[in-house]
């Protein structure tokens, strides 16, 4: 089953491909192991992939066409997203950004130039004559601090008008912004019509609270919100425990007693945590999609089994009682 994005043509799947991890990110991953992750996910009913020209330089985007190339391009969603540039740099070596690529670095862009020579790359890597949905990467007051003024005028007079004249020529179908930020969502849909938000790892089974007015807003305003690192940073992925990350950096003490609480109510139940993670978002109206990071055939498979997994109604209202879900947010 799809849902739409906004008000386009444009459909995605309940559950993601986030081609990410196969940029390489904090490790290297074989390039068969890549190729193989994209088909498991593919034929256990995954028909939206998502990517980007900073994953791993262009190395994600590159796999992601590779590995989409013999499937019918129709039954396909494809999301990718401008505001970096890529450029050749012999002396880039080691895990920059995270991403374990050497002879290429990535830098800010927002400009007009800018937008429409990243979308003809992401084309050629792509291996495609058109993209889905095309997202505006990492605009935010948290990202570019003092500069963010700047970033945002420069997004609203010459990014996001080329993005919407590549709408309108058919080269994408659906345009809107990739954030970590909350904030710039609200900041931004007012002033320039979108489809949709990507929102990573803010509305997620370990946190609502801060997200709830962008969800609300978008709902008003039509605008589909796609769910992104609903596993907060690796914190919420394994099925056994938390892990030691959070917003890509060690969990905080707080952050991790909250997490804690979360596991031992899910083991009341007999649920997997990623289950609950990945199938929670996907209750608010305002989300069309999940999006999760895969880098192998077993993250792709278990991902498709989690959002499968009966999950009983007793554990939502436990979470609802101990406080660890907004009143306002829905629940599967």
């Amino acid at each position: 089953m799809t849902r739409p994005v906004g008000a386009t043509a444009t459909s995605v799947s309940a559950l993601g491909f986030g081609a990410a991890p196969i940029g390489n990110l904090y490790e290297e991953v074989d390039e068969d192991q890549a190729l193989s992750a994209i088909r498991a996910a593919y034929d256990a009913g995954v028909r939206y992939f998502d990517t980007a020209p900073y994953y791993g330089y262009g190395l994600s985007e590159s796999r992601l066409g590779r590995g989409l190339r013999d499937l019918p391009r129709s039954s396909l969603t494809i999301s990718t997203k401008v505001g970096r540039r890529v450029h050749d740099d012999a002396a880039a070596v080691g895990r920059r950004d995270g991403f374990a690529v050497d002879g290429r670095r990535a830098e800010f862009d927002y400009s007009r130039d800018s937008v429409l020579r990243s979308i003809e790359s992401s084309l050629r890597r792509l291996d495609t004559d058109y993209i889905d949905i095309l997202l505006l990467h990492d605009i935010g007051r948290l990202t570019h601090g003092e500069r963010h003024e700047a970033v945002l005028r420069q997004a609203l007079e010459e990014a996001l008008p080329a993005m919407d004249e590549l709408k309108a020529s058919g080269v994408c179908r659906a345009i809107g912004i990739g954030v970590n930020e909350q904030d710039i969502a609200l900041e931004l849909m007012p002033l320039f019509p979108l489809d949709c938000v990507m929102l990573a790892g803010r509305y997620t089974l370990l946190e609502q609270h801060d997200s709830l007015a962008a969800l609300r807003e978008a709902q008003r305003r039509g605008i589909s919100i796609l769910v992104a690192g609903p596993y907060s940073s690796g914190l919420m992925s394994d099925a056994s425990a938390p892990g030691k990350t959070y917003n890509y950096a060690p969990v905080d003490a707080r952050t991790l007693k909250r997490a804690e609480r979360i596991y031992a109510i899910c083991a009341v139940h007999g649920v997997d945590v990623g289950a609950a993670a990945l199938q929670f978002p996907l209750a608010h109206p305002a989300v069309a999609t999940v999006v999760a990071g895969m880098r192998s055939p077993a993250e792709a498979r278990s991902a498709a089994q989690r959002m499968r997994a009966p999950l009983p109604s007793a554990l939502w209202q436990d979470l609802h009682t101990a406080g660890l879900l907004e009143a306002e947010a829905p629940t599967p």
